[in-house]
């Protein structure tokens, strides 16, 4: 057996360079690059395997451990989960930055590869610097803590376990019914260490994305359910996007006359003009889908978890409706008591809609009439100018129109992700990329720099409020190194809107939501406003900043923006609270059971009103 003598790091380097995948016949290469931030748990390890050279990774130089990480989310994502960008840390902090990333890529079902810096394996230089010392075991590391959020983890402490760490991280990193975030713990004297590794461990390696085909017995009960169903509704959910079912889907559906809904992540699948596309469906969607959807007989759901933002806490649908889960993985099929269909949503669409015959549902002209209603509402939102400043709905009516075909909208929290599932109009599949499984604040920027470097040939809009650009937007800085230009828009409306939002629905004053000075004479934030120029903070970086206080300097930012060649920030001064409301929907969160409020107490006995409504899983 032929041989090489490598460090563990080298050796790593030279594997990751060497891993494709085969979807459908087409073979495309899995790892292209590496983002990292060099300290001393890693620079001389997996640096020094990098800078050597005789690999064909690029390394991108990340600025913050967890933005680059979201930044690897949104490439992983934004690729279809088709290809994924590593990242690589120092010890201590470095690495556990990386955790709300993993939680954030393991949420949304998303690979994501994190290389974390560890203490000694041979504990001789202990205490070392930024190693957190555990009393009660001398073998727990901070990095245990990505155990939590991870759907794989090993820590390597000889240099020979990295043949089975990498093989069993790329078993996960490209499963498409178990893939999430993944941890390779690398302790920095390990990394140093060499092996001679078998030559076939390094020679370029094919992982098969096989499709799972539905089962006749799963396609009997999914066609018999269907065809009892006289109103059923389609959830259309990201599992579509990664299976590339949605033609699939939309000709089941115009063959038998079911209406479509979406989810976040399966929105922008199906053109929004098709009569039969509802929009937005939960506490994010629109009356359209919710209303068609409290009626319905029969919930499928297609390559969805069901989150309870789609589901509208188990409140939305009927008692008598039925749901069928049609999903590659096990876990999210068997949710809302379903019958549940083990497949690629491909495989299982085409086969049902073989099957079905001419089955068709008894709906007549309720699809059109919702839909009809639907848009007029979204006209005026896009379109209604208010008194007193930009309201954020006419904003983003604006940017939406003004976007061309191929360009990506991309978002994550806050209140514009309910605005976005409710109102936007995608102008091309695939474009529409909406991180919210985890609704990670600080994603909307970093992930742009991910979703720039997925699609280099689009312009990247990326929507965010001041709350979240605060969180972070460290990598608005690599996407200016990397002269990649990104577009980014932040709504400044004072605060963290969404949530006071839902502060004061629930019966609570306006408290720690508003971003206001500490008034002296009362103690409390509630002096004045803080205000941000934020297109100031962009030119700080080199980017090109642009004030808008008015729909006429919206527009006229977005025409000269387009002329530039670098990054640009919209900072878009909106009113608060002109986010758009909830259409027929609701969402369970805990109201206090005692108070001296008399509002928090309607709120709790309304909470509990519609808890009765829903149902135990």
């Amino acid at each position: 057996m032929k041989r090489e003598r490598l460090t563990m790091s080298q050796a790593l380097v030279k594997f990751l360079d060497n891993q494709y995948i085969e979807v459908d016949g087409k073979e495309t290469k899995f790892v292209s690059g590496m983002f990292g931030i060099f300290g001393h748990g890693c620079v001389v390890g997996v640096g020094q395997a990098l800078e050597q050279g005789g690999h064909n990774l690029t390394f991108y130089q990340g600025k913050n451990e967890q933005n680059m990480a979201l930044a690897a989310v949104a490439y992983a994502k934004q690729m279809d989960r088709k290809a994924i960008i590593p990242c690589v840390s120092s010890i201590g902090p470095g690495a556990t930055n990386m955790v709300t990333a993993c939680g954030c890529a393991t949420a949304n079902r998303i690979p994501l590869l994190v290389l974390p810096g560890d203490t000694f394996a041979c504990r001789q230089p202990d205490p070392v610097l930024q190693q957190a010392e555990f009393f009660d075991n001398y073998g727990r590391t901070v990095t245990d803590a990505f155990k939590g959020v991870c759907h794989y983890f090993d820590r390597i402490v000889r240099p020979e376990q990295l043949m089975t760490a990498c093989l069993n991280a790329m078993r996960v990193l490209t499963d498409p019914a178990d893939t999430g975030a993944v941890c390779l713990a690398m302790p920095q004297d390990v990394e140093g260490e060499a092996y001679d590794y078998p030559e076939h461990f390094l020679q370029k390696r094919v992982w098969h994305i096989d499709r799972r085909p539905i089962s006749s017995s799963q396609l009997d009960r999914a066609v018999e359910m269907i065809k009892a169903a006289k109103k059923p509704i389609i959830i259309c959910g990201g599992g579509v996007r990664y299976s590339e079912a949605e033609k699939e889907l939309l000709a089941l559906a115009e063959k038998c006359n079911i209406p479509i809904s979406e989810t976040q992540a399966g929105k922008g699948l199906i053109d929004w003009k098709h009569p039969l596309n509802l929009g937005g469906i939960g506490v994010t969607g629109g009356k359209a889908a919710n209303v068609i959807g409290r009626d319905a007989d029969l919930i499928i759901g297609v390559g969805t978890r069901f989150s309870d933002f789609t589901t509208s806490s188990k409140w939305l649908f009927n008692e008598n409706r039925k749901v069928l889960g049609i999903n590659i993985c096990p876990f999210d099929a068997y949710k809302m008591d379903a019958e549940a269909i083990i497949a690629d949503a491909r495989e299982a669409i085409s086969a049902i809609y073989a099957s079905i015959g001419d089955y068709k549902t008894a709906y007549t002209d309720e699809i059109a009439n919702a839909k009809t209603e639907w848009d007029a509402i979204v006209d005026d939102y896009y379109t209604k100018e208010l008194d007193g400043g930009l309201n954020q709905t006419l904003a983003l009516g604006i940017i939406n129109e003004f976007m061309d075909e191929g360009d990506i909208a991309l978002g994550s929290a806050g209140s514009l992700p309910g605005d976005m599932q409710r109102l936007f109009r995608p102008k091309k599949r695939g474009n529409y990329h909406m991180e919210y499984g985890y609704s990670n604040m600080g994603y909307e920027v970093n992930g742009a720099l991910g979703a720039k470097l997925a699609q280099p040939e689009s312009e990247v809009y990326t929507f965010c409020g001041d709350g979240s650009f605060l969180m972070g937007h460290s990598e608005l800085y690599t996407a200016l190194q990397e002269g990649l230009k990104i577009n980014v828009c932040v709504f400044d409306n004072l605060g963290w809107g969404c949530i006071e939002n839902l502060q004061n629905n629930q019966g609570t004053d306006t408290f720690g939501t508003v971003f206001r000075a500490r008034n002296p004479e009362t103690g409390m934030l509630d002096g004045a406003d803080m205000t941000v120029d934020f297109a100031k903070i962009a030119e700080g970086y080199g980017a090109k900043g642009y004030t808008c206080r008015t729909s006429d300097e919206l527009r006229a930012a977005l025409e000269d923006a387009k002329k530039q060649t670098k990054a640009v920030l919209f900072d878009i001064k909106v009113l608060p609270q002109t986010m758009t409301p909830g259409f027929e929907s609701w969402w369970r969160v805990g109201v206090a059971e005692v108070s001296k409020s008399e509002r928090v107490a309607a709120a709790y006995e309304d909470m509990q009103a519609h808890i009765k409504e829903t149902f135990d899983y």
